[in-house]
């Protein structure tokens, strides 16, 4: 593989004008693509083989047009002190918001009357009014949201006290904003790694190339593929962060090897051919991680793996070949000013990685127990988390939504912000019988008469929990109903619908795991041609994801150091979390893994002993994977300073893992092991040797590369 990758540098160098043409071409392609496409829309969102999805589907069958699945919102009134919502004056304020609301947009199925729909609390203060749309929140246009806004501003106005809840309001954070500082800092970062500017901006500008066909391609296939808008966010997140990645260690190693003293061309081909080698393997860890959501069985997930898996292949195929064909354009400006005088540092001489490596090697033990330990203590957390949802309830208290659910609970009990839709496949008689057994159970704060459909066969029933909708309260009282009743009576609603996503998605972690960790290890031996290190390296992960959910679970769910990111309530954590955290870290792990072990396994298969090989590796690849760690660690939490839960949480327990696992795991942890094990690190079986392909990652095949005339001869600059 290294001799191929060598070649195709070579080529993307000396034919650099046609590979920048292609790409810029493909981006134009792909931005018109984009343009012309038409507007995307939300993807239908179902969970396969859950009851509350067949109850939804049995709803759309026996209840047509009622838009089971559609967006909700809710009006919420409260009267000033000492006056009541029955009071005439303010009766007549909520019958006018009724009428706008329904003649506000045509995406709407129904607006209840709290006057005729007992929708006043029992003291008289709060009424609300409920609104179902027909489409899901991220269908709703903005006219739609607009409208109910605006009922919601005309009714403050008049003497009451008016909020909005509800999914209706829900709509994807921006992410711009987040996206534009991480590239602020990963440009501050790179700029004091290379000491060059066009050095730094090499990544950058890849990376938003990589991303911009990723993204583009995406937008303009959505509506065919039914992806949605929620597709994009991850591939750009992910997009960004390897393109980033993948470029900065190809330049990295190329301004190693001109160092050494070779051709610019020549060391252009040796970096691919090494460093490619590098990305290749790391790109198809990330994209095992990805394509492996579609174990979850979630159709949602699946394509969002899909679309984010080929953006991370675009971001390889621009590391092998756009970054060689800029550093030939690029020129001498590639590396730092000293260097171009002369007057750098040599590069085998110490710095800070090796001096860590040489502290690494004499107490591996210490630092082996210490790392171990650390993030053995931060992970005890971990073993009580509880996964669910989080509601309108940990919003904001700056936030309409989480106003309206406080007041809500106030005037009609917590439970209120999350009723239960119970479905009756059956006759009148079968849904009475319903009505009786659920008011047996204990839970509930209120149960309605069943409803039937018009040919009375089926019927609704919706049930008030007494808790509010994370608590395991109401995921227990959704359990008793669904072991009370019989098979022809599903559990379903907003609420339901959490709890099924949270367990397939705790049922879907084990196998994940053992895919993604077990192709990823069939990889990495095949890659460093031992059996330790990849066990190690999967171990090392394991504990550092870990460890991370442990932190957020003890920020989020305990609310410890809450307040200092901004948490002001706690709940469940987000139940996508552990599976999310496993596909994007492991990726990001594994990238670092394999660019700082391949450089020592380099230097081992060269000769070196194994504590030399160790140090060398930290000579040339620490301070690059330090700068690609740090880069992440800021892009991600750019996501902690944002209103949104959910957002605020990926951003922390990502940057906490991607902390971990960089400066805890692959800078202490595995050198203190490889370290211990010598020269047994790099055992591999005779027989498994044999059946093993050589895939060459670390360009033993390119020693009788440089053999063509004029390569191999430095350049006049020096480097």
């Amino acid at each position: 593989m290294a001799t191929f990758l060598y070649k195709l540098g070579r080529t993307a160098f000396r034919r650099r004008r046609l590979v920048a043409l292609l790409w810029v071409a493909l981006l134009a392609i792909a931005g018109v693509g984009a343009a012309t496409a038409p507007t995307a829309t939300s993807s239908s969102f179902s969970i396969p083989g859950t009851e509350a999805q067949r109850a939804f589907d049995l709803l759309e069958e026996r209840f047509p047009g009622a838009g089971a699945d559609g967006a909700t919102a809710r009006v919420v009134f409260k009267a000033p002190e000492g006056e009541k919502m029955t009071d005439p004056a303010h009766k007549a304020v909520v019958e006018e918001t009724v009428s706008a609301l329904k003649s506000g947009s045509d995406q709407i199925v129904q607006v209840t009357d709290p006057y005729t729909a007992h929708a006043v609390s029992q003291n008289g203060s709060t009424a609300y009014v409920s609104v179902s749309y027909k489409v899901n929140a991220m269908e709703l246009t903005e006219e739609t949201r607009d409208a109910l806004k605006q009922a919601g501003e005309n009714a403050q106005g008049k003497g009451l006290t008016v909020e909005v809840g509800g999914d209706a309001l829900q709509t994807m954070p921006e992410q711009g904003a987040s996206e534009a500082i991480g590239i602020v800092l990963a440009g501050f970062v790179l700029v004091i790694t290379f000491g060059s500017l066009v050095a730094a901006g090499l990544p950058l500008l890849t990376a938003v190339i990589g991303v911009g066909i990723g993204v583009s391609t995406i937008t303009a296939l959505a509506n065919v593929l039914d992806l949605g808008t929620t597709t994009s966010t991850l591939a750009s997140m992910i997009g960004l962060a390897v393109g980033i990645d993948y470029a900065l260690f190809i330049v990295s190693r190329y301004r190693s090897e001109l160092a050494e003293g070779r051709t610019k061309e020549d060391a252009a081909g040796r970096a691919v051919g090494t460093a490619g080698s590098a990305v290749v393997f790391a790109g198809l860890t990330v994209v095992i991680a990805l394509v492996g959501l579609a174990v979850v069985n979630i159709p949602m997930l699946t394509k969002m793996g899909f679309a984010a898996a080929g953006t991370v292949v675009i971001a390889v195929l621009i590391a092998l070949t756009l970054i060689p064909a800029l550093l030939g354009f690029a020129g001498d400006k590639v590396v730092s000013r000293k260097q171009r005088k002369g007057t750098a540092k040599a590069s085998d001489k110490p710095n800070g990685g090796t001096r860590w490596a040489r502290f690494v090697i004499r107490r591996p033990l210490m630092v082996l127990i210490v790392g171990v330990l650390g993030l053995g203590a931060i992970a005890v957390p971990a073993a009580s988390l509880e996964m669910g949802l989080p509601d309108d309830g940990v919003k904001p208290t700056s936030t309409s939504e989480r106003r309206a659910y406080d007041t809500l609970s106030d005037g009609f009990g917590p439970g209120f912000n999350g009723p239960l839709l119970v479905v009756v496949d059956g006759d009148k008689a079968t849904a009475d019988r319903t009505v009786s057994t659920i008011k047996r159970l204990d839970g509930w704060a209120a149960v309605t008469p069943a409803t039937p459909n018009k040919a009375g066969d089926a019927a609704m029933i919706t049930v008030v929990p007494k808790d509010r909708p994370s608590s395991t309260a109401t995921e227990g009282l959704v359990h008793d109903i669904r072991d009370a009743t019989g098979d022809d009576v599903l559990v379903t609603g907003a609420t339901a619908m959490n709890i099924d996503f949270s367990q397939k998605m705790n049922d879907a972690l084990v196998p994940y795991l053992a895919l993604v960790v077990g192709l990823a290890f069939v990889l990495l031996t095949l890659v460093f041609r031992s059996v330790l290190v990849p066990l190690k390296a999967a171990l090392g992960f394991l504990l550092s994801v870990v460890a991370a959910l442990g932190a957020v679970v003890a920020v989020f769910q305990w609310g410890w150091l809450g307040s200092l990111f901004g948490v002001e309530q706690t709940g469940p954590i987000m139940s996508m979390m552990p599976i999310f955290m496993v596909g994007v870290v492991f990726g990001l792990a594994m990238d670092y893994e394999v660019f700082l072990v391949t450089r020592m396994r380099e230097a081992y298969v060269h000769g070196e002993r194994p504590g030399e090989a160790i140090v060398t590796g930290f000579r040339h690849s620490a301070r690059v994977v330090t700068a690609a760690a740090v880069i992440m660690i800021a892009v991600f939490s750019g996501f902690i300073g944002m209103d949104d839960q959910m957002v605020k949480m990926i951003g922390f327990g990502l940057a906490a893992a991607v902390l971990f696992d960089a400066f805890v795991v692959r800078m202490a942890i595995v050198p203190a092991v490889l370290a211990l094990l010598g020269h047994k690190a790099w055992w591999l079986p005779k027989w498994l040797d044999r059946i093993l392909p050589n895939v060459d990652v670390e360009g033993e095949g390119l020693a009788g590369s440089t053999d063509e005339p004029g390569v191999g001869k430095p350049d006049l600059v020096k480097v």
